[in-house]
């Protein structure tokens, strides 16, 4: 899953936040409110039987594909993978909605 979330840009990085892997736009924003999570993309939240992946501002992103769960007032969504092949089968679907919260990002 890494590999597939590192694939899709050049501009994505990784770290540890939130005491889980994390990945983030590592270009330059305009300036922001840091409570907004403007520059967060992906929190993993790893779970026994199932990683959710956690999009802080995943509202913004129009997806029609179904992928993105849950309809939160701090506009977070949720991606739930149950397994590799789950992951394989949304591929495209993660890097189409990777891509479209790029376009998004309120770059300099």
């Amino acid at each position: 899953m890494r590999k597939l979330i590192l694939s899709t840009d050049k501009s994505i990085g990784e770290r540890i936040k939130w005491n889980n892997p994390s990945f983030y736009y590592t270009g330059e924003l305009k300036e922001f409110d840091p409570k907004e999570y403007r520059r967060e993309l992906i929190v993993c939240n790893l779970h026994k039987g199932r990683i959710m992946l956690v999009l802080p501002s995943g509202a913004k992103v129009k997806d029609s594909s179904g992928l993105l769960e849950g309809e939160y007032k701090d506009g977070r969504r949720l991606i739930v993978f149950t397994d590799l092949n789950d992951v394989k089968a949304k591929e495209k679907k993660l890097q189409s909605i990777i891509k479209q919260w790029l376009a998004l990002v309120d770059k300099v």
